[in-house]
């Protein structure tokens, strides 16, 4: 009776995740009036309503200091960094905004406390307890709390930004943010984390990090009410491919295509790994549906800041991506590496071709965005996305108590596939989410598991 007693204990404890505090953080200076308007981009609204979330786990170390300082000193470091990125401070309409009012209103700023040690928590816990880290549940498309509430007022307001700081039983700190995708891709948001980290730690001096925000022209474009669209299920797992793993599948891929018209012969890692995935992902859906799955889609976003002849800074604000899409045939579950990569390979090339942000926003204005959201609605169920962000500085973002021993994006959304560099840099995970049946079956397939540590 004590054993089970204290098993019981021990289970309630490692659930027990509490907020303690809410609060408010505007910038330190009113933003100024010219500035008062942030248009959105057409690439901006074109992306679905949701938030990119991003969370970086910090063990405790002599440099940490309490729970209550560390707070304060994240507030009063959000507060600088804020002037820098007033769009994030503002407010902007629940569904289908075109601009962000810089009200200075500011961002939530959660606190929460674990009774887990940081070790125990991300050893023990399955990728959906990472959910409970993140404010409001500002995940993805999984939009719950306020968010998803019925009958809400379409034209009502919402903040772009959202913070919550999670503090573990052992001094280990968790610092979660939510961006909302209509202002700000991945590379925006660990743009403004590093940013926030440099400031916190007083580094900011050394580190010249300055966001480039980009002045869009108002628009008239009109896109369909996506905001109360419902994820399917899911569940996420992550698969880490070490460095020496990912050469032995780079040999397969040149193997495979040596004697085929367009042979890979310098596959890049997040090339092979991309294929591989896909190629499980297909004979597992192929399975479940009992063969009646013919085709698949990819989605890959291409990030354009360093694509075009005219190059942006990395430091470029807003979603300076063009998802490209394109089908992929089954070939009953054999996939050729060039069938996938050739034809990735082809398609970046065609943006190579544009001169500048505005040659690539001319395109998307050609574009009808009612063919567009009816086309993306009809082939979700078997479209793939794959995003990378190997080679961010994903680890650099140290707020003064030394670097995260794990950054990692949350939430859960079918056939969403997030590449990023493993901590120590020697390899790649993938945080892949399926469907559960799917997935039951990628977790056993042998081509996959020869290739993971």
């Amino acid at each position: 009776m004590v054993m089970i007693s204290s098993l019981l204990l021990r289970f309630s404890r490692r659930q027990l995740h509490t907020i303690v505090s809410k609060d408010t953080i505007k910038p330190c200076c009113p933003t100024p009036s010219h500035s008062r308007t942030y248009n959105l981009s057409l690439i901006d609204q074109t992306v679905t309503n949701g938030y990119v979330p991003i969370v970086a786990f910090y063990p405790c170390s002599t440099v940490n200091q309490n729970f209550h300082e560390k707070t304060i000193e994240l507030k009063n470091s959000l507060r600088q960094t804020l002037n820098y990125y007033y769009p994030f401070a503002g407010r902007m309409k629940r569904t289908d905004p075109t601009n962000v009012d810089c009200s200075d209103d500011g961002v939530e700023f959660v606190e929460a406390c674990n009774n887990n040690s940081l070790s125990d928590f991300l050893q023990q816990s399955d990728h959906k307890n990472l959910d409970q880290l993140f404010p409001n549940g500002l995940i993805w498309l999984n939009q719950n709390g306020p968010i998803q509430e019925q009958n809400i007022n379409a034209t009502s307001l919402i903040s772009p930004f959202s913070v919550q700081v999670n503090h573990f039983a052992c001094g280990g700190i968790a610092v979660a943010t939510s961006l909302s995708h209509k202002i700000g891709d991945a590379s925006s948001l660990l743009t403004f984390l590093k940013h926030w980290a440099a400031i916190t730690s007083r580094s900011q001096t050394k580190i010249d990090i300055r966001p480039h925000f980009i002045t869009n022209k108002p628009t008239t474009l009109k896109l369909s009410n996506t905001s109360h669209y419902k994820p399917p299920d899911s569940v996420s797992r992550s698969f880490v491919f070490s460095n020496t793993k990912i050469k032995e599948l780079q040999a397969k891929v040149i193997a495979l295509t040596m004697y085929s018209k367009e042979p890979i012969l310098n596959p890049t890692r997040v090339e092979v790994i991309t294929w591989l995935l896909h190629k499980c992902a297909v004979a597992a859906a192929t399975k479940t549906k009992l063969g009646k799955f013919k085709e698949s889609g990819i989605m890959w976003p291409i990030n354009l800041r360093n694509k075009l002849v005219e190059r942006l800074p990395e430091t470029t604000i807003g979603n300076i991506v063009y998802p490209m899409t394109f089908p992929v045939s089954n070939n009953n579950g054999d996939l050729m590496p060039n069938e996938l990569i050739g034809e990735l390979r082809k398609r970046k090339l065609k943006f190579q071709k544009f001169q500048n942000l505005e040659a690539a926003f001319r395109l998307v204005e050609e574009m009808s965005s009612e063919t567009f959201t009816l086309e993306t609605a009809e082939s979700i169920e078997n479209c793939y996305a794959y995003s990378s962000v190997c080679g961010y500085p994903m680890y650099d973002i140290d707020f003064g108590w030394g670097k995260p021993s794990k950054v990692t994006f949350g939430g859960s959304f079918k056939n969403l596939n997030i590449l990023t560099d493993t901590p120590d840099g020697n390899g790649i995970e993938a945080q892949v989410s399926l469907d559960e049946n799917d997935m039951n079956i990628v977790l056993n397939d042998p081509e996959l598991l020869a290739f993971c540590c």
